[in-house]
């Protein structure tokens, strides 16, 4: 209000000279008319002046609204929602938001307000609404307050698992439930599975589970063994291997490969657990970070090569060739990403954060039906790297054979393909290329198996 108010005496000094010199012309005076002439110009004058006081009058009031555009139901919405006081701090945060809808920290506080509530629809909506506009907030470089994205991505992700299960709560309630609804019951307590389940969510989904048909205590992909693992048939012939878009990627060039099988999703933290108990290898870093109910469905990482190619050794399978891998992901067509060519959004991989966050930074595998490749693997861009069996070369594709290439027959650091959770875009092209230390143990390092036919 403050800036138009002073904006305003630049302007009305204008039209105040304006108004005076079409005065002066229209009413100078003449010998005989002197003091009449005085008199129009007076009354004149005091009429510009009504004009600028009315015209400053409007301006103030023009601004006024912005005093009332919902700060002040923003600020005791927060100060309630400090005090627990969520019934409250959702009515005056709500109240708010009908004056000024684009607040981004007021959909993020109302989401907290109506999660200490239980109201998990409502949670679910802001959350997502905070995100949204963050993310076109950042897209136009506003000063707005940065969320901390992963914090709300993990609230989003519990609060969606809990609606699901009340759901599914609510549609088996009196043990009278028709076979469409225990079939919807099922559905929905598949979905809350699949985002990871807190240990107090965990006990709600298996006292559920029981009551279905079957008594069902886990999903088919849970009850699998890693050799069972669902694989995908990929064809032999041709494929366009290469860009020009990095050095290391050059010259494109046409490679032959033999048909074979790629697992559909990464190697999860539940598969690795179930190698770790038949085995008794030793744990990758983290662990007990990892290893808990609601990362099951989520991709193991801080793995070495080592410990890749041991566990496709024990699952009889083995890593994939750099070749193998690119096809998987590219198919024949010479595409930039799984996908096609179109740049990636958040609908079609995991990328664009910044910390591990204990796991949360990966989503479980295949939530990503609009990344999958040409021949429905999912997540072969983001989430997680993939180590692959080649040793890296610079300059291998400058001298590759043409038909099943091995990679190298030595070198220092081997191969990892696809990208990962990181905010580097680049990495999720199909034919890029990294390398690192097979003995490294990475947040963003895992892996999937292939085999031969």
């Amino acid at each position: 209000m403050l800036r138009l108010h002073y904006a305003m005496f630049p302007v009305a000094k204008a039209v105040f000279r304006a108004a005076a010199g079409v005065l002066y012309r229209q009413t100078r005076p003449t010998v005989v008319g002197h003091h009449n002439w005085e008199e129009a110009l007076m009354r004149r004058t005091l009429g510009v002046l009504g004009f600028l006081i009315c015209l400053k009058v409007t301006a103030v009031s023009m601004a006024a609204p912005t005093a009332d555009s919902g700060e002040q139901d923003f600020v005791k919405g927060e100060a309630l929602l400090k005090n627990k006081e969520y019934v409250e701090a959702r009515a005056a945060l709500e109240a708010g938001l009908m004056k000024h809808s684009s607040n981004v920290q007021a959909h993020f506080n109302l989401a907290e307000a109506c999660r200490g509530l239980a109201a998990w629809a409502c949670a679910e909506e802001h959350y997502e609404t905070a995100l949204h506009l963050d993310a076109k907030s950042r897209t136009a470089g506003t000063k707005e307050l940065r969320l901390r994205k992963m914090e709300v991505w993990r609230s989003l992700e519990e609060v969606t698992a809990w609606r699901l299960l009340e759901e599914a709560k609510g549609l088996m309630a009196g043990g009278q439930a028709q076979p469409d609804q225990m079939k919807k019951a099922e559905e929905a307590l598949d979905g809350a599975n699949e985002l990871g389940l807190t240990y107090e969510q965990e006990a709600v989904y298996q006292q559920l589970q029981a009551k279905l048909p079957g008594r069902r205590s886990t999903t088919v992909m849970d009850s699998l063994k890693p050799t069972e693992m669902p694989m995908v048939l990929v064809p032999a012939g041709e494929f366009t291997m290469g860009s020009t878009m990095a050095d290391d990627e050059k010259p494109v060039h046409r490679v032959y490969l033999d048909a074979f099988y790629m697992d559909k999703y990464h190697e999860t933290v539940g598969q690795y657990a179930k190698y770790l108990e038949a085995t008794d290898k030793e744990a990758p870093p983290e662990w007990e970070i990892m290893n808990q109910p609601r990362h099951q469905k989520r991709p193991v990482v801080n793995v070495s090569w080592f410990d890749a190619a041991t566990y496709c050794k024990w699952a009889g399978k083995r890593l994939p060739t750099e070749a193998e891998w690119e096809k998987a992901a590219r198919g024949t067509d010479g595409r930039l990403y799984p996908w096609g060519n179109e740049a990636p959004t958040r609908l079609h991989a995991n990328f664009g954060k910044k910390k591990w966050a204990n796991h949360m930074a990966l989503v479980p595998v295949g939530m990503f039906e609009l990344g999958k490749s040409p021949y429905g693997i999912y997540d072969l861009a983001g989430n997680a790297w993939e180590w692959v069996n080649d040793w890296y070369d610079h300059d291998y594709y400058k001298k590759s054979p043409t038909k099943n290439p091995q990679g190298p027959t030595k070198g220092k650091s081997k191969v990892v393909r696809g990208g990962n959770w990181l905010y580097v875009q680049e990495f999720l092209r199909s034919s890029f290329r990294y390398n690192a230390e097979p003995s490294g143990r990475q947040f963003g390092y895992g892996f999937r198996c292939a085999k031969t036919p």
